[in-house]
């Protein structure tokens, strides 16, 4: 990491260096199974050990880097099995729970899962990568709450984590952060329409995207 990459933080200024990282992860920049240096990154960006070490403990969370004890932290190598067999798993828990949804939906719910996907809109043009994937998460969990089984939504959030988080994979062009927003929307339609089998098959396409 050279001089002329470095993205100092403006003196007294908090800084969240979880973005910066993000977003080298996104370019390429910081390439899958990369080591991340605490010091190279304090440097690269500025900031002190303890705003690094958060980063990477937020990110890690986020499945975004891996934590090896006693080694470090590395950019997050996707394993191209077990998404599909992950993408699979949720296919069959999403749409089988479609009906439940339908059903519970009302004009309230609706409505906020229309703010929601609107949230998710304006974070395409005035939020971070991390903050757009914030409001992902968002809109799916309360999509899936309207089954009325948490046990559920639990369950799938778990089993997204099982992979590296979607969006790192499928959210390289604005294109496609924008086909993300317009399905979100075509899901609500489905709801408020009452039809099942549209929301089926909407989900799928969406779990499938990348």
């Amino acid at each position: 990491m050279n001089d002329s990459q470095e993205k100092p933080v403006a003196a007294g200024e908090e800084s969240d260096v979880t973005d910066f990282i993000l977003q080298d992860i996104l370019t390429g920049v910081l390439a899958p199974g990369t080591w991340l240096k605490q010091i190279d990154l304090e440097r690269r960006y500025g900031c002190t050990r303890p705003e690094v070490r958060r980063a990477l403990d937020r990110l890690a969370q986020k499945r975004l880097v891996e934590h090896v004890p006693n080694r470090g932290y590395h950019v997050y190598e996707p394993d191209g099995r077990r998404a599909k067999e992950v993408g699979e798993i949720r296919i069959i828990l999403e749409t089988g729970v479609a009906e439940a949804i339908v059903s519970n939906a009302s004009a309230e719910s609706i409505k906020k899962l229309s703010v929601l996907a609107d949230t998710f809109d304006h974070m395409i043009l005035m939020g971070t990568m991390l903050e757009l994937y914030e409001a992902n998460l968002a809109f799916h969990r309360e999509l899936l709450a309207l089954s009325g089984n948490q046990e559920l939504v639990d369950l799938i959030t778990e089993i997204r984590q099982r992979t590296s988080s979607a969006p790192v994979s499928q959210w390289r062009t604005r294109a496609r952060i924008e086909q993300s927003g317009r399905e979100h929307h075509l899901m609500i339609e489905a709801i408020r329409n009452g039809d099942a089998e549209e929301l089926k098959i909407l989900t799928k396409r969406h779990i499938l995207q990348g």
